[in-house]
């Protein structure tokens, strides 16, 4: 049965929201679990440095079969990393990984958590790390973290040292240590004082590990059982560890759910010894705050639920919830408080969501929403008032029988709206080795909070609730069913370059185009492309007219000049339009639709190599950018699929063909592909193969002679790289490649190098990270039959999107290398 109810409402709350979830009923597994969890006052903070270093074994069961509250300091947000999923890199990589931890922990029930720190890539010490990262300015977020969470104890994953197997990981240990020390000293970082009270934790811990080879557990270590078979999950905290840890897609990091129990094992840090518990010498119930008689009337509670009528609990919970009010603790009165009022919500069954049928929305714009409010427990719930913006509307409606209730009005987005957008995203961070991290409550959440919402107050057993309803885009998808996210607010018209990297003539010229898309009407705006050299436009367009949802594309010519022959540049597109910015949107299936800004610019690139061959085959793997570089560059790129390895003849006419990073990793065609690219290159074809790794492969069968893949990497992007033949046709045609080939590189020089090789192949680099032996394994090179194989570990997918012309000239050689 539904009831529908017309009522007017002018505007709605525009503020910044912490915890603006819709409010959806929960199980009665859920509610017991937070029955548990009211009666623990203690929290547990884990740290270490990326998404999917945490251990979701250790969450689940501190979460699920302790009913501790948990969260997880990430020191990044994994943006140095690789995607197997698309084409993000950087921040926007950055964005999924995020959001999957999100849903990660949307599994396991713990808490996320970030600092600042930028992930530039993989580095194999500390010292080299803190070469990136301002060690006091990460400390200070991670003693906001423990301020803001207050935990009792607080666990490494990693060790402050080599035993850490990446300097980042080290890092996350040592900022933790720093940290440990300095959150409860009121002379470190006072500033943090006007939000959040100092807070010295008890103890630090270490949870050491076997990964692989590596082993950091000890026998005298504390040794804790963990993986227990929880009834209310139906499966034991490593079976949902596993389930959460496959949420990481973007790297692979699929996981079996592993039954049983297993051993966890901890070594103290520092802080308070302890012999027989995490938790030793620490008062975890209401005896912290002298109330033990909370706990007595929560344990009762708790004995005496009913899985079949959860809102039996509730006049029980009032009860309790009116001592907790008369709680001296501030901290442990105002978070008890907290859960004690969604677990009564839990138990009244009240569901309420707020929703539009369009995806975003342009600030000033009306649209129409509805409100869907149910109770589906048997307690009178009554819904008495609704504030919109700086209206209140009183009311009286009962919800009442599981009968659902519906709401429709229009909705008016405030015309000072933010564009939806990561606040860490939303200004430069102060280096580029760190985001934007605001001042204020926001510093350190995973997301930006919900901002549009509806703020309800309803009556539960003659006790009034508060809660805060967002304002969300609700749609039917033909096979996930009802899909539910946030209402993106979108700028009224953005402009995107057709490409990050041009490629200009010699004089100076370039062929571009630029799109704008509306999403309201725009009329007699005004159009210009900048550089960063020249004063004046270089394209203009007077008296721009769209209609909204028009979406055009507009090609320009820069003209030559003198100015800007013989060199590199950037392009800049201004629309005079409010916060007009490039709009990316990210889309995948297991995360919701995420969107971000970024400047409308790009690079433009002289021409200073030579390529010899024209028509490239490109073999995607998991994902880069390479053939949109190549295009530019003047190249004729073409992405090959299965119809285009129907015979070895068909991959004739190419001059030359590429595979894409771990190409044989994530292409499991490559089985078959392969043999046929290395008969291609027998009978007078150039192959070159980017990297791989080791792990998962399709095919052994790499190469026309054997070789293997190693872990075996050089992060120092800075290294020397060492000619070892300066004669090779690689270093000499068509381009010169000297020491400046390998300057300005970005992130790393190479990862996933060969280790062993047939004689057959000639080496052509050494290089190595400081105080390492040199490594020769970067590329490879032989000839097979008529034709030629390359294989190389160099990071060309980070070098050509940055625009890197000594990356590019050195590919050029190796397409060239048959010419």
């Amino acid at each position: 049965m539904m009831n529908r109810c017309y009522l007017f409402f002018i505007s709605v709350l525009f503020t910044s929201v912490v915890y603006g979830q819709q409010l959806r009923p929960a199980s009665s597994a859920t509610i017991y679990h937070e029955i548990a969890q009211l009666r623990n006052l203690t929290n547990v903070l884990y740290v270490a440095a990326h998404p999917d270093d945490e251990n979701t074994r250790l969450l689940a069961w501190l979460v699920n079969e302790q009913h501790v509250r948990t969260g997880y300091l990430s020191l990044t947000r994994g943006d140095g990393g690789q995607n197997l999923l698309g084409k993000e890199q950087g921040a926007a990589l950055g964005l999924i990984r995020t959001h999957e931890l999100i849903e990660a922990r949307r599994l396991d029930g713990a808490e996320q958590f970030f600092s600042r720190a930028v992930d530039f890539g993989f580095s194999k010490n500390y010292e080299e790390t803190f070469k990136h990262w301002p060690r006091d300015v990460l400390t200070g977020d991670a003693v906001r973290a423990i301020r803001r969470f207050r935990p009792d104890v607080v666990i490494c994953r990693f060790p402050p040292d080599s035993n850490a197997g990446h300097g980042q990981h080290a890092a996350s240990a040592i900022i933790a240590a720093d940290a440990f020390k300095a959150a409860g000293d009121r002379t470190k970082y006072p500033e943090q004082l006007k939000m959040y009270a100092a807070w010295q934790p008890t103890r630090l811990l270490f949870n050491s590990f076997r990964f692989g080879s590596r082993n950091t557990t000890t026998e005298d270590q504390f040794k804790l059982p963990v993986g227990q078979f929880v009834p209310e999950l139906g499966m034991g905290v490593g079976e949902l560890a596993g389930q959460s840890r496959s949420i990481h897609k973007s790297q692979g990091a699929g996981t079996p759910s592993v039954p049983g129990v297993q051993t966890e094992y901890f070594a103290l840090t520092d802080g308070t010894p302890f012999t027989n518990s995490l938790f030793e010498g620490i008062d975890i119930t209401w005896g912290r705050v002298n109330r033990a008689d909370i706990d007595a009337d929560l344990k009762k509670i708790q004995e005496q639920f009913s899985f079949q009528r959860p809102d039996a609990s509730i006049p029980a919970l009032i009860a309790v919830r009116k001592k907790i009010a008369a709680v001296k603790d501030d901290y442990w009165r105002e978070q008890k408080l907290h859960e004690t009022d969604l677990t009564i919500l839990h138990c009244a069954g009240v569901m309420a969501e707020l929703y539009t049928k369009q995806p975003e929305a342009v600030r000033g714009e009306t649209l129409p929403f509805t409100l869907r409010l149910i109770a589906r427990g048997g307690t009178p719930v009554t819904l008495t008032a609704a504030r919109w913006q700086k209206n209140d509307t009183s009311m009286s409606l009962k919800l009442a029988g599981d009968n659902l209730y519906s709401i429709d009005r229009n909705f008016t987005i405030p015309s000072d709206a933010a564009v939806t957008q990561p606040y860490w995203l939303s200004k430069a961070g102060t280096t580029n080795a760190l985001y934007y991290m605001p001042d204020d409550e926001m510093a350190g959440l995973p997301e930006t909070p919900a901002a549009l919402f509806i703020t309800l107050t309803i009556d539960v057993a003659g006790t009034p609730f508060s809660m805060q309803v967002p304002l969300s885009y609700k749609r039917l998808d033909p096979v996930k069913g009802d899909v539910t996210e946030q209402l993106r607010i979108v700028p009224d018209a953005t402009v995107e370059l057709s490409n990050d990297v041009f490629v200009a003539g010699a004089d100076g010229s370039v062929q571009a185009a630029v799109r704008v898309h509306a999403y309201t009407d725009i009329s007699g705006k005004y159009l210009s492309i900048m550089t960063d050299v020249l004063s004046k436009p270089v394209f203009e367009l007077q008296g721009l007219t769209l209609k909204k949802g028009t979406d055009t594309l507009i090609p320009f010519k820069v003209a030559a000049a003198k100015e800007l022959a013989g060199k590199d540049f950037h392009l800049i597109a201004m629309l005079n339009v409010p916060n007009s910015a490039t709009l990316h949107i990210i889309q995948y299936d297991h995360l919701p639709t995420l969107q971000y800004c970024s400047d409308p610019m790009a690079r433009v690139l002289a021409p200073t190599w030579k390529c010899n061959v024209k028509k490239i085959g490109y073999v995607e793997g998991a994902g880069d950018k390479v053939p949109d570089v190549l295009r530019q560059a003047g190249l004729d790129v073409e992405i090959l699929k299965d119809a285009d390895f129907s015979s070895v003849a068909n991959l004739a006419k190419y001059d030359a063909i590429i595979t894409g990073i771990r190409a044989v990793n994530a292409e499991k065609r490559m089985t078959a592909w392969l043999p046929m690219l290395l008969e291609y290159a027998r009978n007078g074809g150039t192959l070159v193969m980017q990297y791989n790794t080791a792990h998962g492969l399709s095919t052994e069968h790499l190469g026309p002679y054997p070789f293997t893949l190693s872990r075996d990497r050089v992060t120092e992007e800075d290294a020397e790289v060492r000619f070892i033949n300066a004669e090779h046709k690689l270093l000499n045609a068509p381009n010169k490649i000297g020491n400046d080939g390998f300057k300005d590189w970005v992130q790393e020089r190479g990862l996933y190098f060969t280790q062993k090789w047939d004689k057959r192949y000639a080496t052509i680099f050494s290089m190595n990270d400081t105080g390492e032996q040199p490594l020769e394994g970067s590329t490879l090179y032989t000839k097979t039959g008529k034709g030629h194989y390359i294989y190389t570990a160099l990071s060309f997918s980070r070098q050509l999107p940055a625009g890197n012309k000594g990356a590019i000239k050195l590919l050029m050689n190796m397409l060239s290398i048959g010419k």
